[in-house]
């Protein structure tokens, strides 16, 4: 049995992925900041703490393969100095945490899959951008890049990386959902009157499924636009929701000065445009179980 160590693995992808992993066979390692009783054979916790540089090496026992996902929610509080800090440092120091650990301990770790997001790209208007496009010059673009840069470094140590530039994830659970319909239930659906405002979105079961298809295929290098077919205007994905509800809210234009002033620096997780395409990703085989709009946010509300 493949045993998969998954880093943040108590989050909204990192719990949809452990389940999938399973489905499929593999075994599961999770390391987190505190430790949990399983209930499962299959399933074992570990613990560390980042902060102090400390990590049980022992979760890297029979272990191929890391999926990283660790790191503090860029949209949990406002970018202050100490948060976006936090938000950093998190990322760029729990990769630097495991390289040194894979550097000194005796591990069969082959493959690290390494989540990223789209903002690594800046705001982009409508542009099409494919992975060899320069990062910008954003906070979440240097964040990006820069945890991007720690992964790569696994290659001295004869593991092969990749890393997913994950879009806007769509999942009933949590994510930008739950926030882009807020104000439905009001007959209001804002969206931000900015032009050429694209998000790239894809359904939290494709995420998933492009991590595992990147750990199991060994040709799968650097990065890659986690993202659905068919990136689409901020607009026509408020129309597309409220059609997927069924609601009768009415399409209003939201100025996005407003949510600069609520938000500050923050808001460019919502007001930075990426029309990603993901021809890399389908060319290295992955087929996408929701590869339109409309049939991911059926399924999302059929629940």
């Amino acid at each position: 049995m493949t045993k998969v160590l998954i880093t943040g693995g108590n989050g909204l992808i990192g719990s949809r992925l452990q389940t999938l992993l399973l489905d499929k066979g593999y075994g599961v390692n999770i390391i987190g900041r505190t430790a949990h009783v399983s209930t499962d054979p299959r399933v074992r916790f570990f613990t560390w703490n980042v902060a102090a540089g400390s990590i049980d090496t022992s979760a890297f026992d029979g272990v191929s393969v890391i999926i990283h996902l660790a790191g503090a929610g860029v949209a949990d509080k406002r970018w202050t100095a100490l948060r976006k800090m936090e938000i950093y440092d998190s990322r760029i120091d729990s990769t630097r945490l495991i390289y040194n650990a894979l550097a000194t301990v005796t591990h069969q770790v082959k493959t690290i899959v390494s989540a990223s997001a789209v903002g690594y790209y800046g705001d982009c208007g409508a542009e099409v951008l494919t992975e060899t496009h320069e990062p910008g010059s954003s906070f979440l673009a240097k964040v990006t890049d820069g945890w991007e840069t720690e992964v790569a470094r696994m290659e001295t140590l004869g593991i092969r990386h990749a890393c997913c530039r994950i879009g806007i994830v769509l999942s009933r659970l949590g994510g930008a959902l739950p926030a882009l319909e807020r104000t439905i239930p009001l007959g209001i659906a804002g969206y931000f009157s900015k032009p050429d405002l694209y998000y790239s979105w894809i359904h939290i079961d494709d995420v998933c499924g492009i991590m595992i298809h990147a750990l199991e295929k060994d040709n799968m290098k650097s990065s890659y636009n986690t993202t659905a077919p068919g990136p689409i205007p901020i607009k026509e994905l408020m129309r597309a929701i409220v059609q997927a509800k069924g609601s009768k809210a009415i399409l209003t234009p939201v100025p996005p000065f407003a949510l600069k002033i609520a938000l500050g620096e923050m808001s460019e997780a919502v007001l930075n445009s990426q029309r990603c395409s993901n021809r890399k990703i389908m060319e290295a085989g992955y087929t996408f179980t929701f590869p339109d709009l409309k049939g991911a946010l059926e399924e999302i509300y059929s629940k």
